[in-house]
């Protein structure tokens, strides 16, 4: 993929649904009575392997691009998979998934591919064993392949070390299944979307603060979903629209959920010219159009309870600092050495490579922003989120920016490259 130098950008979009959104509709819409039907689904690769997995225990979902059902067979309908359930590169299918499956009358095996076998599962094996379940880490290494056998649960009280959605699912979906009330405490608290939506299809749910609380539930109902479009993947384009000269870009229908919504606070903190028209809310999840125009940037303070509300954004953001003055600093982002890659490690490298003035630290990076990029070669290491970033970084570089694995945006955005280009013309 080349990417060099746009004059301008300008236009509006709507990005795909969201993901985090996307794989819950599947997950839940297979537990509940009824069809569940959802628009605006995600077609990115991740959700599609959500779909696989369950259409593996017997769930029949119909995929029509523009509407998905999924014919749910209740709490207990999931059948034995006939083969080893391979989630792909998706982290949310496996460890959300692996909660549901703790309480199967089952023994099944999660796999992935090599990224997802390095990925940290003891996370939620800790809490999951805690309930009763029987999980091993095959290799020994506290990653997948998964041997997963289905058992009774127990509800616990878990205090998460991290603020992490996919680790408090986990726990809430198997709680659905256990004896008792199940409820998860975390350090700050992260993206909400199985709360609003297990509430939605009818679950017994009650949050307060960083804790959330669920009683196990005798069934769920079907329902009708419009997916938003993806805060995350709408990044990309709010960063371009601020640091390209002459642009303004209008993204439609975005969730603005309060838990995801950090890099609207991070972009207003940068002083940036961007208006937020909020719209009316599906399955209690906040909307709104988003116009962003060139604005001059200036360096902040990320850390804190800001980071699991923007921590899949820190690498775009990472590039907006690049083009503010003065110094960005962002702390406690320890995380992002866990996901898709060590983002730490392969934006400072890669940044660097550009020109630009960055360190890392153990929990996060310091960019001294203002320093001209320039073309160069970008490993993307196969991240989605970090291709994504560097092509924005690429259109405002001087010279030729090629980005190698770049087709791997279709974990998450299939159409990037394209509804980029659109806004260039």
């Amino acid at each position: 993929m080349l990417f060099t130098k746009k004059n301008s950008l300008n236009g509006e979009l709507t990005v795909p649904g969201d993901k985090s959104i996307s794989h819950r509709t599947i997950m839940l819409g297979a537990l509940a009575d009824g069809t569940t039907e959802v628009h605006g689904f995600l077609q990115g690769a991740d959700c599609l392997s959500s779909i696989a997995c369950f259409r593996s225990m017997g769930i029949e979902i119909e995929n029509r691009q523009n509407v998905v059902r999924i014919h749910g067979k209740g709490l207990h309908g999931l059948q034995t998979p006939a083969a080893i359930l391979d989630v792909g590169n998706s982290g949310t299918t496996t460890r959300l998934m692996s909660g549901i499956l703790a309480a199967q009358p089952f023994a099944c095996t999660v796999t992935g591919d090599a990224s997802i076998q390095k990925r940290p599962m003891g996370r939620i094996i800790t809490p999951l064993t805690q309930m009763g379940a029987d999980i091993t880490s095959i290799q020994g290494n506290g990653c997948a392949p998964l041997r997963i056998q289905g058992r009774p649960l127990t509800g616990i009280h878990y205090v998460s070390p991290v603020a992490s959605a996919q680790v408090k699912s986990a726990v809430l979906l198997a709680g659905l299944y256990a004896e008792g009330e199940t409820s998860v405490t975390e350090p700050y608290l992260s993206r909400n979307h199985t709360e609003l939506m297990l509430e939605a299809f009818g679950g017994d749910i009650h949050c307060s603060g960083s804790t959330a609380t669920v009683l196990p539930a005798a069934r769920l109902e079907a329902q009708n979903i419009s997916v938003p479009g993806d805060i995350s993947s709408a990044a990309y384009f709010i960063a371009a629209g601020l640091i390209t000269p002459h642009s303004c870009i209008t993204i439609r229908n975005v969730g603005i959920n309060p838990t995801r919504d950090g890099i609207l606070e991070v972009c207003k903190a940068m002083g940036a010219d961007i208006q937020i028209e909020v719209i009316p809310q599906t399955v209690g999840e906040p909307i709104a159009d988003i116009t962003v125009r060139t604005s001059q940037l200036t360096g902040t303070v990320i850390e804190g309870g800001v980071i699991p509300r923007l921590i899949d954004e820190i690498p775009i953001i990472a590039i907006l600092a690049c083009f503010a003055e003065g110094t960005t600093i962002i702390k406690d982002a320890q995380e992002l050495k866990v996901k898709e890659s060590n983002r730490i490690d392969v934006m400072v490298k890669n940044l660097a490579a550009m020109g630009a003035d960055i360190e890392a630290t153990d929990d996060g990076m310091i960019i001294r922003g203002g320093t001209p990029l320039h073309g160069a070669v970008i490993d993307s290491k196969l991240d989605h989120r970090i291709a994504m970033s560097f092509a924005i970084a690429g259109i405002n570089a001087e010279g030729e920016t090629e980005i190698t694995g770049g087709e791997c945006v279709t974990i998450s955005y299939p159409d990037f490259y394209q509804d980029l280009s659109q806004l260039s013309k």
